[in-house]
C-alpha cells in the first residue's frame, strides 16, 4: 500500500484490526443491512470504531461496498461476547450530544497559534546561535528550544493526522504532510498506518504496535507470566524498570523510529513523504552546518532527537503502559478505550506539555474531536462511566510519570516469579 493516509486505507486498517486472527470468521458474500455502506441504516456493534475515525460516512462507505464486509455467517460463533448493548446505546447518545454541542467544530485560531509558536521557537533557536555563537551554553539552550519545537510539532501533526482540524480530509492530509514532513522529517503514511492500529485496538497484543516491545520489555500481567512459564529471558525483565532509563526514552526516536521511518518510506515507495522529509533535512543542515560543520550538525540533530525522545516517551506512556495490556477481550468500543487509557489532570502546563493528551480517554473515544474541546466532553464521559460502574482514572502529572516505572517493576516481578516457580 503506497498511501496509508488515504481514507479508504484507514478504513481497511481499522476494520482489519478489529477482526480476530488467525481464526477469522466467515463473512457473508453480500452486504448486511447493518453494514456502514448501507444507506439509511444505523451503524451498530463493531462499527463504533468505524464511526470514530471517519467524519464523512457517506464518502468512505463508497469504498467499502466492493469489500463485501457484512455480518457473521449463521454457522459462525459470535466474537462479541464482551459487549454491553446498554453501554453502546448510551455512548452513541453521548456522541450525539457532543455533535449537538458543536464539539467537533474547530477553532482555527487555536491551531494557527500552535503553528506560530513552533515557528517562533525555531526562529529563537537560530537567533541564539547567530547572536551568541556556537559555544556550549548557546548550543545547549538552542538544543532544548529545538527539542521543544519538535515535541510541539509532534503534537500538532497528531491533530491533523486525526482529521480534527479541517472539515475536508484532504486539507488535513496536506497540512499533516507539511507538519510531520517539513517540520519534523518524518512520514505521514508511516504514522497513520501505525497510529490508527493503536487506536482501533489499544493495548491489545498482536494488534496494537505500541505494545510490541520486541522482547525488550514485558508489559501488563498476561505477557510476563507467559514469558516466565515459557522460560523466555531475552533480558533480565525483573530489572526492566531500571534499564528503561537507558534504552527507552533515550533511544526510541533517534534510533528505532528514525530507522523505521526512513526504511518504510523507501520500501513502500512513499516518495511524496520522502520528499517532505528531505526538505526538513535540507532546511536543518543549511541552517546549522555554517555554525557546526557537517559532522557537528549531525551530532547536534541527534542530540535534539535524544532530548525530544525523552519528552515523547514519558508523555505517551503515562496514559497507556500503566493500564490493562492483554489479549483481545472483544469489549464494546467505550469499555475497551476506558480499560486501556487514563487521564492526567488539566492545567495550562499539562495541556501544553502533553499536547492535550492528558485527555487521553476523551481523545480515544472521539479521535476526530479538536483537542481544545476535549475538556468540555470530559464531565459527560465521567458521568457515563459512573452510571455503568467503569473506572475513570485521572491523576496528577508526577504520579502518572512515576506509575510508568511502577508498572514496569510490577510486570518484571510477575515474570521473575513465573520464571522461577511455574
Amino acid at each position: 500500500m503506497h498511501d496509508w493516509a488515504a481514507g479508504p486505507f484507514v478504513c481497511v486498517c481499522v476494520l482489519l484490526a478489529s477482526i480476530p486472527t488467525p481464526q477469522t470468521p466467515l463473512l457473508r458474500a453480500s452486504l448486511s443491512p447493518l453494514h456502514p455502506a448501507s444507506a439509511g441504516h444505523p451503524i451498530t456493534g463493531q462499527q463504533d470504531a468505524f464511526r470514530a475515525f471517519h467524519p464523512d460516512l457517506e464518502f468512505v462507505g463508497k469504498f467499502l461496498k466492493p469489500l463485501l464486509i457484512g455480518e457473521l455467517a449463521p454457522e459462525e460463533p459470535s466474537q462479541d461476547h464482551g459487549k454491553n448493548s446498554k453501554i453502546i446505546e448510551d455512548f452513541r447518545a453521548l456522541k450525539k450530544t457532543a455533535e449537538d454541542m458543536n464539539l467537533f467544530k474547530t477553532n482555527h485560531v487555536f491551531f494557527l497559534l500552535l503553528l506560530a509558536h513552533i515557528i517562533a521557537l525555531e526562529s529563537i533557536a537560530w537567533f541564539t546561535i547567530f547572536y551568541f555563537g556556537n559555544g556550549w551554553i548557546p548550543t545547549l539552550i538552542t538544543a532544548f528550544v529545538l527539542a521543544t519545537s519538535q515535541a510541539q510539532a509532534g503534537w500538532l501533526q497528531h491533530d491533523y493526522g486525526h482529521l480534527s482540524v479541517y472539515r475536508k480530509p484532504k486539507w488535513n492530509h496536506l497540512v499533516h504532510k507539511f507538519v510531520i514532513g517539513h517540520l519534523k522529517g518524518a512520514s505521514a503514511n508511516w504514522w497513520n498506518h501505525r497510529h490508527f492500529q493503536h487506536h482501533a485496538k489499544p493495548n491489545i497484543f498482536h494488534k496494537d504496535p505500541d505494545v510490541n516491545m520486541l522482547h525488550v520489555f514485558v508489559l501488563g500481567e498476561w505477557q510476563p507470566i507467559e514469558y516466565g512459564k515459557k522460560k523466555l529471558k531475552y533480558l533480565p525483565y525483573n530489572h526492566q524498570h531500571e534499564y528503561f532509563f537507558l534504552i527507552g526514552p533515550p533511544l526510541l526516536i533517534p534510533m528505532y523510529f528514525q530507522y523505521q521511518i526512513i526504511m518504510t518510506m523507501i520500501v513502500h515507495k512513499n516518495w511524496v513523504d520522502l520528499a517532505w522529509a528531505i526538505s526538513y533535512y535540507i532546511r536543518f543542515f543549511v541552517t546549522y552546518i555554517p555554525f557546526y560543520g557537517i559532522l557537528g550538525a549531525l551530532l547536534f540533530l541527534n542530540f535534539i532527537r535524544f532530548l525530544e525522545s525523552h519528552w515523547f516517551v514519558w508523555v505517551t506512556q503515562m496514559n497507556h503502559i500503566v493500564m490493562e495490556i492483554d489479549q483481545e477481550a472483544y469489549r464494546d468500543w467505550f469499555s475497551s478505550q476506558l480499560t486501556a487509557t487514563c487521564n492526567v489532570e488539566q492545567s495550562f502546563f499539562n495541556d501544553w506539555f502533553s499536547g492535550h493528551l492528558n485527555f487521553q480517554i476523551e481523545h480515544h473515544l472521539f479521535p476526530t474531536m479538536p483537542r481544545h474541546n476535549l475538556h468540555k466532553i470530559a464531565p459527560l464521559v465521567k458521568s457515563l462511566c459512573a452510571k455503568h460502574g467503569i473506572e475513570y482514572q485521572e491523576k496528577p502529572l508526577l504520579r502518572a510519570l512515576l506509575d510508568i516505572i511502577r508498572s514496569l517493576k510490577k510486570s518484571g516481578k510477575l515474570w521473575l516469579d513465573a520464571y522461577l516457580h511455574k
